[in-house]
C-alpha cells in the first residue's frame, strides 16, 4: 500500500475509515506500534485511541501466540510477501477472547521504503460459533443417523447411487458400507420390478411430486426377500438445485405377515375369542341358565308336591315346560349367533309378550322383588325376533334383580318415541320398552363398559358379562339400540328402542309354546337308537317306546354296529357328536353292510355344517315324543319312496 501524505482526498479517506465500526482499521509503525485507531477498532477491542496508540499491538494476541513469536512472524511475513492473512483468538482489554480475521499489508512511500503497516481485523465469533453449533449439528447428525438400527437411512446422488450408509442399513440389507457406497441403490429391488425400471420411476416421482412412498419387496444381499416402507426424498441446495435423494426404508415383513393373517382370519378369530372366552366362563354360563332352570325345578317341584296331595297339577307342567323351551331356544341361538345366522325378525306385539312371560320372570327373579308394568292402552307392534326378545327382557330383568340384593321393584314400561334426522338411530317412530330399578346403579366407568362382552361386575361364577352385550348386539340387529341411564345409589333404567313394524296384521305374535299336532300312527318299528349319553338315551328310548316302537340301545358307534349284525333293525336314530365314531361315520359305516337302512341324525347344534350328512334326515334336540316320532316315520318314508311305509328288515 502506497500513502501520499496530503495529497487531494485524504481528508475524506481518513473520514471513512474512522466511520467504519464492523472492522479494525489502523496502522502500524515499522516496530509494530500502534499509530493510528478508528472506532470499530475502539468498538470490538475495547480501547480507546488514547489508550492504545503508541503500544504494541502484540497485547491483542494470547499469551501462547506471544510465546510463539506470532506478532513478530505476521510483520515479517506482510513485509516479504506483501500480505499476511490469518485467524484465531485475539484478546479484548477486558481480557476476553473473540475469533478474528486478521489482514496485516505493508505500506511503503512513493520511493517503496517501507514505512509502516495498515491492520484490518473482524470479529467473526458469532459465524465462528455459528460454524461450531453447524459442525456439532452435523455431528450429531451424523451419530444419530448412523445409530438407528431399525431404519435403513442413507442418501442417494442424482443418479441413484449410494452416497452414505447406516448401521440400520447394514442390519437388515446385509451390506457394508465399503460394499455398497457407489453402487446403484436398484440392487435392493426384485427383478420384476427392475425389469419394469420401479427405481427410475420412484427417483423421478420423488423429483417431481416431493416424495416418494410406497410398500413392496425388497431383496437382501443373501438374496432373501423382506417387506419393506420405502420414503424417498429429494435433496436440494439453497439455490434449488438437486443433489441427490434422502432413502428411509423399514422392515415390515413380521408386521405384515401379522397383518395378513389378522386380515385372514379376522373375522374367524372374533368368533374364536368369543367362543373361547364362553368356555373360560362356564361358571357364569351355569348362572344364565340356573335362572330358567329356577324356574323348572321349582315348578316340577310344586307339581311332585301337588300330585301327592291329588291337586291339579297342570299350570306347574306349563310353567316348566315354556321355561325349559326358553332354555333350548337359549342355546340355540348362543349356537346360531356364533354361526352368524340371521334373525328371525316379525311383527311383535310387546304388552302381550310381556304379560304372556309374566309367570316365568316373576319364578325366575324370587318372590323378594316385585314386578310391575305400565303401558299405554294402545301401543303399536315392534319388528324383532321374538325368542330374542325374550331373551333380552329376561336378561334385563335378572340384571335389575341382581341390583336389588335385599329386595325391591322393578318396573317394565312402555312409550312410543320419534325420532328425526340427526340422531343416532334412523328416523322414525320406535318403541322405547324400559326396565327400570331402584338398585345400586353404577358408576361411570362400569357405565362406559357396560355393554362390552365378558365385562361383568358380578365375581367369578356369578355372570358371563354377555347378558347386556347381546341385548346390544340384539337391537342394533333389529335396527334400535340399548340405552343405559344409571347413577350410583339411584338404580338403572334400560331402555330397549325398537322399530315400530309396518305390518299391522301380523302384530299378534304365535303363542311361543303351541303344540305339535301328534305324529301319525304308522308301523311298530324295531328303532336302534344310539347316544353315548345315557341319560338321553333314556330319555329318547322311552319317547320311541310311548310311540309304540320296540327299542334297543347302543351308547356306542362300535356297539351299534354288532347290534346291527345280531338283530333285525327297522330304523337307526343316532346322536352327530360321539367320541370315537360320531353320528355320520356310524351311519356310513352301517350302509356300507346295510344300503337300505333308514337312519335320523339328532344334533344339539343349533345347525350342522353344510356339508355334514346333506341327505340325512335331521331333528335337532332337544325334542318332544312328537317329534321324534314323526322324524322317524318321515326317515323310513324317504327311503321307500312314494307308497306305503314297508319296515325295513336289516340284513344279519
Amino acid at each position: 500500500m502506497t500513502l501520499k501524505p496530503g495529497e487531494p482526498g485524504s481528508g475524506r479517506f481518513e473520514l471513512l475509515v474512522q466511520s467504519v465500526t464492523d472492522y479494525a482499521i489502523y496502522m502500524l509503525d515499522l516496530s509494530g506500534e500502534v499509530v493510528s485507531w478508528n472506532a470499530g477498532a475502539q468498538r470490538f477491542k475495547g480501547y480507546d485511541a488514547d489508550e492504545i496508540i503508541g503500544q504494541h499491538f502484540s497485547r491483542f494476541y494470547t499469551d501462547e501466540d506471544r510465546a510463539a513469536g506470532i506478532p513478530a512472524h505476521a510483520l515479517a511475513t506482510a513485509e516479504r510477501e506483501g500480505r499476511f492473512e490469518a485467524t484465531g483468538w485475539r484478546v479484548r482489554k477486558d481480557g476476553t477472547h473473540f475469533w478474528a480475521n486478521v489482514v496485516i499489508d505493508p505500506i511503503r512511500d512513493p520511493e517503496g521504503t517501507l514505512i509502516g503497516f495498515a491492520k484490518v481485523t473482524r470479529d467473526l465469533t458469532e459465524r465462528r460459533h455459528a460454524e461450531e453449533e453447524l459442525r456439532r449439528s452435523e455431528e450429531r447428525f451424523r451419530l444419530l443417523v448412523q445409530s438407528v438400527t431399525d431404519y435403513a437411512i442413507y442418501m442417494l446422488d442424482p443418479q441413484g447411487h449410494v452416497a452414505s450408509w447406516n448401521a440400520g442399513a447394514e442390519r437388515f440389507k446385509g451390506y457394508r458400507a465399503e460394499e455398497i457406497l457407489g453402487e446403484h441403490f436398484s440392487r435392493f429391488y426384485t427383478d420384476e420390478d427392475r425389469a419394469i425400471d420401479f427405481p427410475a420411476h420412484a427417483l423421478e416421482t420423488a423429483r417431481t411430486q416431493g416424495r416418494f412412498e410406497a410398500e413392496g419387496w425388497r431383496v437382501r444381499k443373501d438374496g432373501t426377500q423382506f417387506w419393506a416402507s420405502v420414503v424417498i426424498d429429494p435433496v436440494r441446495d439453497n439455490t434449488g438445485t438437486l443433489i441427490g435423494f434422502a432413502k428411509i426404508t423399514r422392515d415390515l415383513t413380521e408386521r405384515r405377515q401379522s397383518q395378513l393373517a389378522l386380515d385372514q382370519a379376522r373375522e374367524a378369530l372374533f368368533q374364536a375369542q368369543k367362543m373361547e372366552a364362553i368356555g373360560k366362563l362356564t361358571g357364569g354360563v351355569a348362572h344364565d341358565f340356573n335362572n330358567l332352570l329356577a324356574a323348572i325345578i321349582g315348578s316340577l317341584d310344586l307339581a311332585r308336591r301337588r300330585a301327592a296331595q291329588g291337586g291339579d297339577i297342570t299350570r306347574f307342567l306349563d310353567n316348566a315346560m315354556m321355561a325349559a323351551e326358553r332354555g333350548a331356544t337359549l342355546t340355540q341361538r348362543m349356537l346360531a349367533f356364533a354361526r352368524k345366522q340371521a334373525l328371525q325378525l316379525e311383527s311383535v306385539d310387546p304388552a302381550a309378550l310381556v304379560r304372556g312371560m309374566a309367570d316365568l320372570l316373576q319364578r325366575t327373579i324370587g318372590t323378594s322383588v316385585r314386578i310391575d308394568t305400565q303401558f299405554p292402552l294402545m301401543l303399536r307392534s315392534v319388528r324383532a325376533d321374538p325368542a330374542q326378545l325374550e331373551l333380552a327382557l329376561l336378561n334385563l330383568v335378572v340384571n335389575a334383580r341382581d341390583a336389588l340384593p335385599e329386595g325391591g321393584r322393578v318396573l317394565i314400561a312402555a312409550r312410543e318415541e320419534r325420532v328425526e334426522l340427526g340422531g343416532t338411530l334412523k328416523p322414525g317412530s320406535y318403541v322405547a320398552l324400559s326396565v327400570i330399578d331402584t338398585g345400586s346403579g353404577m358408576d361411570e366407568e362400569t357405565l362406559a363398559r357396560a355393554t362390552e362382552p365378558f365385562y361383568t361386575t358380578k365375581g367369578v361364577g356369578k355372570g358371563t358379562g354377555l347378558g347386556l352385550s347381546m341385548v346390544h348386539g340384539f337391537a342394533e340387529q333389529c335396527g334400535g339400540r340399548l340405552v343405559l341411564h344409571s347413577r350410583k345409589g339411584e338404580g338403572t333404567r334400560a331402555e330397549l328402542w325398537l322399530p315400530v313394524s309396518d305390518a299391522a296384521a301380523d302384530a299378534d305374535p304365535a303363542p311361543s309354546a303351541t303344540p305339535e299336532p301328534p305324529a301319525p300312527q304308522g308301523d311298530r318299528l324295531v328303532v336302534l337308537a344310539v347316544d353315548d349319553d345315557a341319560l338321553v338315551l333314556t330319555n329318547t328310548a322311552a319317547m320311541l317306546e310311548d310311540a309304540g316302537h320296540r327299542v334297543i340301545q347302543a351308547t356306542s358307534g362300535k356297539q351299534a354296529l354288532q347290534l346291527l349284525s345280531e338283530s333285525r333293525i327297522d330304523v337307526m336314530v343316532t346322536d352327530f357328536a360321539m367320541p370315537d365314531m360320531n353320528g355320520l361315520q356310524l351311519v356310513d359305516a352301517a350302509r356300507a353292510g346295510w344300503p337300505d337302512l333308514p337312519a335320523l341324525l339328532v344334533s344339539g347344534y343349533a345347525e350342522l355344517p353344510e356339508d355334514v350328512g346333506a341327505n340325512l334326515p335331521r331333528l335337532a334336540k332337544p325334542f318332544r315324543r312328537d317329534q321324534i316320532a314323526r322324524a322317524v316315520g318321515e326317515a323310513v318314508a324317504l327311503s321307500k319312496g312314494p307308497g306305503r311305509v314297508v319296515p325295513f328288515r336289516a340284513r344279519k
